[in-house]
């Protein structure tokens, strides 16, 4: 369910603002992408557990509060993130 430190890497590189940027929304929010596509297909083997489901609801609501936070600072990042993440919004 969880992402590999591999896999976390690639995303940092990839979506950091700058050199050792792992704090930046861009890359808060991808790396919370891939955690709830993980735990999407999960589910989907496991439709009864409702612990990590509420995990889930948690994930999706602070990648939320992230890009509104995106949206109100510049909006050209918040197109340019969501259509390079395939976030449907």
């Amino acid at each position: 369910m969880s992402i590999t430190d591999e896999r976390k890497a690639e995303l940092i590189k990839e979506y950091a603002t700058k050199e050792g940027d792992t704090g930046s929304p861009e890359v808060q929010v991808a790396v919370l992408t891939e955690r709830i596509k993980n735990l999407t297909e999960h589910f989907k083997g496991h439709k009864k557990d409702n612990h990590s489901r509420r995990g889930l609801l948690k994930m999706v609501s602070q990648r939320r509060k992230l890009l509104d936070y995106v949206k109100g600072k510049n909006e050209e990042r918040y197109k340019s993130l969501i259509t390079s993440l395939g976030i449907r919004r």
